[in-house]
């Protein structure tokens, strides 16, 4: 587990806020007839702009077969997560809803953040999946405080997303963040109350709920990366990095 100083924590806020200011652009031109290389080539545009790097592109995770070769992951409709832009070579549709998953780097410090944004007019059932997903992702961020436990946080996810009557991924976390894209500790959307890893000032941890319309169960691709549905359901996925202070949490990827 890797703890930041409040130097590397006000570096990450600033790189957070760069981050979000990417998101929101890339939001801005999802509509129909967009295609997955469009976000993709945008998304590298936009990060050499900022003079960032992409954190993603060319990222190794432990026991992948493959480096990950963009900067961006989609997620349209029943794809949970990490959809490569570049081989599914997706054209939006009208009622779609798309994951937006981006990772940052600079000065070797990482930013990691996304959300499920809406293509055009969406149906009821999406709104809903979309708001459910997002109220979850704040609920999980008030329980990261000091002396409270990972526990604490996927208990907040999985019992509110229950009651709503959606299926939650239980095959993907979140995880720490700051100096790596992945480090300890993982941070499950389930679990008991007071268990788990115990939160203590300097971390930084990616809260990422993954929520189903039908049930949670997911099909890992051989492309090794694109995590889809197993019965079809549509997907929605929210994150933010969050810092671990002596008060409330500090939401790093906010505009």
């Amino acid at each position: 587990m890797s703890l930041k100083t409040p130097a590397e924590i006000k570096q990450l806020r600033e790189l957070g806020k760069i981050h979000a200011s990417i998101i929101a652009r890339l939001e801005e031109i999802i509509a129909p007839g967009v295609t997955t290389d469009e976000l993709e080539t945008l998304s590298l545009n936009l990060i050499e702009e900022a003079h960032l790097e992409p954190a993603f592109k060319g990222y190794k995770p432990y026991g992948a077969q493959r480096a990950y070769p963009c900067a961006l992951c989609v997620a349209p409709n029943d794809t949970v997560v990490h959809g490569i832009p570049t081989e599914m070579s997706y054209t939006l549709q009208e009622g779609d809803i798309i994951g937006i998953d981006l990772g940052v780097t600079r000065d070797g410090l990482v930013i990691d953040a996304g959300k499920t944004v809406a293509v055009g007019e969406i149906d009821e059932g999406a709104q809903r999946l979309l708001h459910v997903t997002q109220e979850a992702l704040a609920r999980g961020i008030r329980e990261a405080r000091a002396g409270k436990t990972v526990g604490d946080i996927g208990h907040a996810i999985e019992s509110y997303v229950r009651s709503a009557g959606y299926g939650l991924v239980r095959d993907l976390c979140g995880h720490g963040v700051g100096h790596s894209v992945h480090e300890e500790p993982q941070v499950p959307n389930f679990g008991q109350p007071g268990i788990g890893t115990k939160l203590v000032p300097g971390m930084v941890l990616a809260i990422e709920p993954m929520v189903n319309e039908g049930q949670g169960a997911v099909h890992f691709s051989d492309d090794g990366y694109t995590v889809t549905t197993v019965d079809g359901s549509r997907s929605a996925h929210f994150e933010h990095d969050i810092a671990i202070t002596d008060g409330p949490p500090l939401i790093l990827t906010e505009r």
